[in-house]
């Protein structure tokens, strides 16, 4: 497992959050995310974990592929949350840069997603890519 958490939070201080004490703690424990930014940045360490179960748990149904696989040669390099806008109680959405690289090009991701909250639990809805 990584020690820093690999969505980039910082403490206050400007310091790497762990990985335990950040996403992990959703990843690994089933615990909810209080809010959709920490649901998207957790989805964001599941992909660069390729922790494909967490990824179709955390997304809502309605939206869900059937068939969810991840890029085979893909390198996450870093997120950037732009924005986290709760629109009510149960729906939010999230603007973020997420930055990779597939076979030594570098790529960028600019969404701005929707989430929703059933039953106490965030789920990825979908977005729009910018």
């Amino acid at each position: 497992m990584p020690s820093d958490c690999p969505c980039g939070r910082t403490d206050p201080r400007g310091r790497p959050v762990a990985f335990d004490q950040c996403c992990g703690r959703y990843l690994d424990h089933d615990v909810p995310a209080p809010d959709a930014e920490q649901l998207m940045r957790s989805r964001y360490s599941a992909f660069v974990l390729g922790r494909l179960e967490y990824l179709r748990s955390s997304w809502h149904p309605s939206t869900r592929p059937a068939d969810l696989t991840l890029e085979p040669d893909i390198k996450w390099l870093g997120l950037e949350v732009r924005d986290h806008r709760p629109v009510d109680a149960n729906h939010a959405e999230v603007e973020f840069v997420a930055r990779s690289r597939v076979a030594g090009r570098g790529q960028r991701l600019h969404e701005r997603s929707r989430f929703v909250r059933e039953d106490g639990r965030w789920f990825y809805v979908d977005g729009d890519i910018r």
